[in-house]
């Protein structure tokens, strides 16, 4: 079977790490795999595969100036090439976050032309992203929701739509995704074991503590959803033997600011907290070993790879939990012990006038972005977001954030009213090694391989159609854009 896999980049990380996996499983199967990518890769696929940078692909604000029908008739060029025929299956990955204006119109002449598309969405440009959707919906629909549903959600027999999440999943069902077209594709989960995880954890408690103090470690590119200022909380809170760490800055430059007004709070107050810790000479297995423990606080993510890979690399997680993105992972047997579902805050520590109008300016900003009436959604999500005079630290902006964090460090007294005051790490070397084990078997590679063959074979069996529908966008907006999931640090 010939696979063309497509995106936007090949930047190490994220979607390239799926690619990457996608690539190995495919190759050992037998399939011949090409990747176009509107960059040139930043480290080498495996050989086997055969690579075309397409600039038309790249970011929009990259991207060389084509017509979806160019693009479109570019990408079956560089795919023929590579392959030495026209793909059974192209599969491509986040085609309706607008990040590529062209693509989706591309992707639409693809399938009209009846070729086979599997098309998975990582993000959503409907979830938190109102700039990438705005620019949608203004540029190719004239405004039109319906018109745009079209282009990013078309429906025939020959495209069928990849899932990371039950709540994905369900959430394309809804939206009117035939059942028989719709499946599910968890990422595969692979790292390389620290020289002291080993194949146990039964060493855990003596690990990490080159001083006699505890480190723990976010590893995360520090963007503003993965809300940074939960992280210097703890750090404000930290007894005399801990210590925090996050990994990377932020390679956007519209989130660098905020990044460094955090980096700035940290150092007037003294906190415990060292940023970039992967920037200096020490390799990220050698961080992970001189941890305590990973950590977590992100408000939102796609698939959730940072709740499995600690245990892979022998060490527990402890942080902010996920319930609608973990709760496949529990379902499939990892335990989450560390984990806490919001840490809550007394409303009177606030400046409650400027919070509610925060909470506004969002809601109208989003309503406004997506096309939708403002309405009542700031009371609506105001009211999902308080319970008994507390909200959750992680509902709140950057300023209200700091306002806490300040009252917190010069105040030690006021952290008995902080609900849920206790950063744990499970260090039971058996439920690390359980997990490990559980990860390993439902999130393995060659698992994740079975999987995407089953799939492909399930496209391939399709005959086209030359008749299209579309899925409901707007039902899709009803429900990322319901009110209790305004959170102000995404919109």
């Amino acid at each position: 079977m010939r696979i063309c896999i497509v995106h936007y980049h090949l930047q190490t990380g994220g979607v390239t790490r799926v690619i990457e996996h996608a690539c190995a499983a495919l190759l050992q199967r037998g399939a011949q795999v090409a990747v176009l990518s509107g960059e040139a890769p930043q480290a080498p696929l495996p050989t086997a595969v055969r690579t075309r940078v397409l600039p038309g692909l790249a970011y929009e604000e990259h991207r060389a100036p084509q017509s979806p029908e160019q693009l479109a008739a570019g990408m079956v060029e560089a795919a023929c090439n590579a392959l030495g025929g026209a793909p059974d299956i192209w599969h491509v990955h986040n085609h309706s976050l607008g990040k590529n204006t062209a693509l989706p119109g591309a992707l639409l002449r693809l399938a009209r032309d009846g070729r086979r598309l599997l098309l998975q969405p990582h993000d959503f440009a409907e979830d938190g992203r109102p700039l990438l959707y705005g620019r949608l919906r203004r540029q190719l629909a004239d405004g039109d929701i319906r018109r745009l549903s079209a282009l990013l959600y078309p429906l025939a027999p020959q495209i069928h739509y990849a899932a990371l999440t039950r709540r994905d999943r369900d959430f394309l069902a809804g939206a009117g995704v035939p059942t028989g077209q719709l499946h599910a594709l968890p990422n595969a989960v692979s790292m390389e074991t620290t020289p002291d995880s080993g194949s146990s954890a039964r060493g855990h408690a003596q690990q990490g503590r080159g001083d006699d103090r505890r480190l723990w470690l976010y590893p995360t590119r520090a963007i503003r959803r993965k809300n940074l200022g939960e992280l210097l909380l703890w750090a404000a809170l930290a007894g005399a033997q801990d210590r925090f760490a996050a990994t990377q800055a932020p390679r956007n430059p519209r989130e660098q600011p905020g990044y460094r007004r955090w980096v700035a709070l940290a150092a007037e107050l003294g906190l415990p907290m060292t940023f970039e810790a992967g920037a200096g000479g020490r390799s990220f297995p050698e961080l992970v070993a001189s941890s305590h423990a990973l950590v977590t606080t992100s408000i939102a993510e796609g698939f959730g790879l940072a709740f499995l890979e600690p245990w892979l690399l022998g060490r527990p997680l402890a942080g902010r939990d996920l319930p609608e993105i973990t709760a496949d992972f529990t379902d499939a047997g990892v335990r989450l012990p560390g984990l806490y579902q919001q840490l809550s805050v007394p409303l009177d520590w606030l400046d409650l006038p400027r919070l509610r109008s925060a909470f506004a300016t969002v809601a109208a900003e989003r309503a406004s972005a997506y096309g939708r009436p403002a309405a009542d959604t700031a009371e609506r999500a105001w009211a999902h977001a308080v319970t008994d005079g507390r909200i959750d630290f992680g509902r709140l902006d950057e300023t209200a954030q700091t306002q806490i964090i300040r009252r917190l460090h010069g105040n030690p007294a006021a952290r008995s009213e902080l609900g849920g005051s206790a950063l744990t790490a499970p260090t039971d070397p058996a439920l690390i090694d359980a997990n490990r084990a559980v990860i390993a078997a439902r999130y393995s590679v060659q698992g994740y391989g079975e999987r995407l063959a089953a799939i492909y074979e399930a496209i391939a069996d399709a005959r086209p159609s030359a008749a299209f529908a579309a899925a409901d966008g707007a039902a899709l907006l009803d429900r990322f854009l319901a009110p209790q999931r305004l959170w102000l640090l995404r919109g």
